[in-house]
C-alpha cells in the first residue's frame, strides 16, 4: 500500500502555489498526493508533475469537484458539463502520470433529495449511461475511475458498498472501480470491514479518515479489522487522509463541515498517517 494525502485538507482550489505544501508532505511521511480539482486552469500539470518529483511524490489520484452545473443526474446540460469537464481531467492526469480518477464521479455532493421510485430509476439508468461514456474515454487514455458511496447527508443516490458495486455491474467497464472511505462507512455499513472484503478486487481506491474526519487512530474506528481486511484482499492501491476545514468553503457546506475538527490541519495529516502505516503495515 501506498499512503497520500488530498489537498483539500489545505488547499481550495490547489493551484502551482499549493505545490509549496510538498515538501511537508514528504516530510511527514507520505508518498502520493491526491489533488482536487475545481477548475481547468489553476495549475500547470507539467509543473505540478515536476516539483512532485523532485519531492518524492507521486499524483497518485485525482478528484473532480462536480459542482450544481456538472451533475451526472441533472438536466441535459449539468450532464453534458459533467461528462466534459470529467474528460478534461483526464486529459490532464496523462500529464500527471495519475492512474487513478476518484470520488463523487456521479452527482454533485450535497444533493440529498427524497424523490420517487420512478425518478430514483431514471437518475440511476441517466448516470449509468453518462459513465459509461466517461467510461470509455479513460479507457482510451489508460485511466481508472473509482466510485465513492458517501452519506446519506450528503447525497441520497450512492451510499453503500452495494450500490456502489451495482453501478458498477451496470456501467459494464472494467475502468470502473469502487472507492471507498471509513468516515462515510462508519455511518452506512453494518460492518465495514466486511464491506471491504465484499468489495475484493473491485476496490481501486480508499480513504483513511477518522469517524469524525479527524485523525485516524484517534476515534473509535476498529482500525485492526479494517487493515486485516485490505490484506485479506490484498488492497496494494494508496490509502488517502482526506479531511477539510471550514475555511474551505466549495466543499465545507456540502459536507456539513462547521467547525475545525483537530486542533491543527497538521495533526491530521502527520499524526494520522504515521498511524495508518504502523496500524496498516503490520497486516
Amino acid at each position: 500500500m501506498r499512503f497520500g494525502i488530498n489537498t483539500f485538507l489545505f488547499a481550495s482550489p490547489f493551484t502551482q502555489r499549493s505545490t509549496r505544501l510538498f515538501p511537508r508532505f514528504h516530510r511527514w511521511g507520505f508518498e502520493s498526493v491526491e489533488i482536487a480539482i475545481e477548475t481547468l486552469d489553476q495549475f500547470d500539470p507539467a509543473y505540478v508533475r515536476a516539483r512532485l518529483e523532485q519531492h518524492g511524490l507521486v499524483c497518485g489520484s485525482v478528484t473532480p469537484c462536480l459542482g450544481p452545473d456538472k451533475d451526472l443526474r441533472g438536466t441535459p446540460r449539468q450532464q453534458r458539463e459533467g461528462v466534459r469537464f470529467m474528460k478534461k481531467v483526464i486529459d490532464l492526469m496523462g500529464v500527471l502520470d495519475c492512474p487513478t480518477l476518484v470520488g463523487v464521479v456521479y452527482s454533485t455532493v450535497g444533493r440529498a433529495d427524497a424523490v420517487p421510485a420512478r425518478e430514483s430509476r431514471q437518475q440511476w439508468k441517466t448516470v449509468v449511461k453518462n459513465l459509461q461514456e466517461v467510461c470509455r474515454y479513460a479507457t482510451e487514455k489508460g485511466r481508472v475511475l473509482a466510485l465513492e458511496p458517501i452519506n446519506r447527508f450528503e447525497t441520497d443516490f450512492i451510499n453503500t458498498c452495494d450500490q456502489g458495486l451495482a453501478m458498477i455491474q451496470d456501467v459494464g467497464s472494467s475502468a470502473l472501480k469502487l472507492h471507498l472511505d471509513t468516515f462515510h462507512m462508519n455511518i452506512e455499513e453494518k460492518d465495514p470491514a466486511m464491506s471491504i472484503r465484499k468489495a475484493g478486487a473491485h476496490l481501486g481506491h480508499f480513504h483513511a479518515c477518522g469517524c469524525d474526519r479527524g485523525t485516524p487512530g484517534s476515534d473509535h474506528i476498529d482500525w485492526n479489522s479494517i487493515g486485516a481486511a485490505l490484506k485479506a484482499i490484498g488492497y496494494e492501491g494508496d490509502v488517502v487522509i482526506e479531511s477539510f476545514t471550514p475555511n474551505v468553503t466549495v466543499i465545507a457546506r456540502a459536507a456539513s463541515i462547521w467547525r475545525q475538527i483537530e486542533p491543527t490541519n497538521e495533526e491530521i495529516a502527520a499524526k494520522g498517517v504515521k498511524f495508518l502505516k504502523k496500524t496498516l503495515s503490520s497486516f
